[in-house]
């Protein structure tokens, strides 16, 4: 079967003891670079096995090398810097990450994540999956107001840059081997939330419009996939140590959303934030939806009934056959990771493989 997976995951996996304490330490120039990227290595090496070992079929690195799901892969593109973020704000923490801002002429003059996509390949005996953030994600929370109107006085031809410089990342990944790509894409579920679109509005962007164009942004950024590779995206309405931003089910950007040029959507189901199904029977013929019905933002483990009548639920709208399961987002979209244990995680993980192997046999 090519991905994604009946069982799949969608990515980050919580940072263990030893590996969080490195990076740190790395940051206070406790230690060198050789010794982390050997801590690294091993770490997702344990990872790797221990997927492997409970029956997934996409493997991913758990961005272990990363500090943030989106800003090291956007901050090394050229023209684009991290700055602090103005809002909508995480609940329930003081701490907020970081926002992209545009700061000059986007480009992607050397291979992003190429060489960390390579050793997970190399490691693994399964499919190698790797995760990137959308191109909208370049916009959605400065909007307008977090590029540079110097570099860029028309929109149109920073989304033409963008959409080029993705390109360029993508064929220097599609060279190293990858063949499962996720674009994460917080866009489309954050425009389901009223709150989110004022915020748009007052950045100086039509929120009505933003769907469409983000839809476009990711299509024009996957215009030369080579025909081996398969893209997914996944939307959620945030996550970060266990907290969200933005609530609203996809009514007002389902049709948007599916007009993406990608396979497959996971999509977030966790919670009466979500909504419900009914926006799927927007989903176009020959593309799929993975499930997002366990949450990865707290321990309790749902049960094997839960499950299964969820999927029932979702297949009154889109066909069994079209359909996956997965967490909701991934264990640690940043480095803090959510609020539960490793032990917790790989159940929750292992739950997905034997709901999944029960449904679709």
């Amino acid at each position: 079967m090519k991905p994604p997976f009946r069982a799949d995951q969608v990515g980050s996996l919580l940072r263990p003891k030893e590996l969080a304490e490195a990076r740190r330490d790395f940051k206070l120039k406790k230690l060198d670079a050789k010794t982390l990227r050997e801590i690294e290595d091993r770490a997702i090496r344990n990872a790797i096995a221990k997927q492997e070992s409970i029956g997934l079929q996409a493997i991913t690195d758990g961005e272990f090398r990363r500090d943030w799901w989106h800003l090291d892969f956007m901050t090394q593109l050229d023209g684009v810097t991290a700055t602090a973020n103005p809002g909508p704000k995480f609940g329930g923490t003081q701490e907020q990450p970081p926002i992209p801002s545009v700061t000059g002429k986007v480009g992607c003059s050397k291979p992003v994540f190429a060489s960390e996509f390579s050793f997970l390949k190399a490691n693994t005996r399964q499919t190698a999956k790797l995760t990137i953030p959308s191109p909208a994600m370049l916009h959605l929370r400065g909007g307008r107001s977090s590029i540079s109107k110097s570099a860029y006085p028309e929109l149109a031809e920073f989304w033409a840059d963008a959409a080029a410089a993705y390109r360029k990342a993508i064929a220097h990944l599609a060279a190293a081997g990858c063949t499962y790509l996720q674009l994460d894409d917080v866009s489309f579920s954050y425009l389901c939330d009223p709150k989110i679109r004022e915020t748009c509005r007052r950045n100086d962007d039509d929120p009505a419009q933003l769907p469409r164009t983000y839809a476009s942004a990711v299509s024009n950024a996957l215009r030369d996939r080579p025909a081996g590779m398969t893209v997914t995206m996944h939307t959620c309405r945030g996550n970060f140590k266990s907290s969200w931003v933005a609530s609203g089910g996809y009514e007002p950007v389902a049709e948007a959303m599916f007009s993406s040029d990608v396979d497959a959507f996971f999509m977030e189901f966790d919670s009466e934030r979500a909504g419900g199904f009914e926006p799927l029977r927007y989903l176009p013929k020959g593309k799929k939806v993975v499930l997002g019905i366990m949450t990865s933002k707290s321990a309790e483990l749902e049960s094997r009934e839960f499950l299964i009548g969820r999927i029932k639920e979702a297949a009154k709208f889109v066909s069994l056959e079209n359909l996956c399961l997965s967490p909701q987002c991934g264990f640690s979209s940043t480095h803090h990771g959510n609020s539960l244990t490793e032990d917790e995680q790989w159940r929750k993980l292992e739950r997905i493989v034997e709901v999944a192997r029960e449904v679709w046999k």
